[in-house]
């Protein structure tokens, strides 16, 4: 079972992003403070965990989290300043919905700024060594994977409702076939001449 936080002494935000390396669709960012005694057996990076196990325990953690939000910034944004400083946007985002202010907070990554002043770490692989970062990353992940479904009733021919807009080989078929969707990330060189070096 992962250990609940880093450090017990302040009030601790774990944060998480999903969707970084998707040709399509929103990056969300999640952040999370979970109560000193909260533990769950099942809880661990959301990459390790089946899709109905994901939505079991965001129920769990969206009731019993002492708070916590999640972000979302959009394609258009990413294009703008980069999927990187896109998703450190959107943990910031994240942090500052919190109801309650986080007085300690850790990332998962290692890359990470903020205007807070609130002392923060980032932990390379931390979704999977403390429970709050796992937690943030169930909750991003999940809020993401509705979203996605949502696209997929509106661009069927993409597969998001099973790719969640990663560049699988039907993704990048699609795209070859039908063209880019509003919603394509256009700085990460999805169009169909670059996708054929993926052929």
């Amino acid at each position: 079972m992962l250990p609940n936080c880093y450090q017990h002494e302040l009030i601790e935000a774990g944060c998480d992003e999903a969707g970084r390396g998707c040709l399509a669709g929103s990056v969300f960012a999640a952040a999370v403070i979970l109560p000193h005694d909260f533990h769950h057996p099942l809880l661990n990076d959301s990459k390790q965990m089946t899709e109905r196990r994901r939505n079991a325990l965001r129920t769990i953690i969206e009731r019993e989290a002492l708070a916590w939000y999640v972000a979302e910034v959009s394609a258009e944004r990413i294009d703008q300043i980069n999927i990187l400083n896109a998703s450190i946007e959107g943990m910031n985002i994240a942090l500052r919905g919190l109801a309650t202010p986080p007085e300690y907070i850790i990332i998962d990554g290692n890359r990470f700024h903020t205007d807070l002043t609130t002392p923060w770490r980032t932990i390379v692989g931390g979704d999977g060594k403390y429970a709050n970062i796992a937690a943030a990353s169930v909750l991003a992940k999940t809020h993401r994977d509705e979203y996605m479904l949502r696209l997929a009733e509106e661009y069927p021919m993409y597969g998001w409702a099973k790719n969640k807009g990663y560049p699988t080989r039907e993704h990048r078929l699609a795209i070859r076939e039908y063209g880019l969707s509003p919603y394509h990330r256009l700085s990460f060189n999805s169009s169909p001449e670059q996708l054929e070096l993926f052929g």
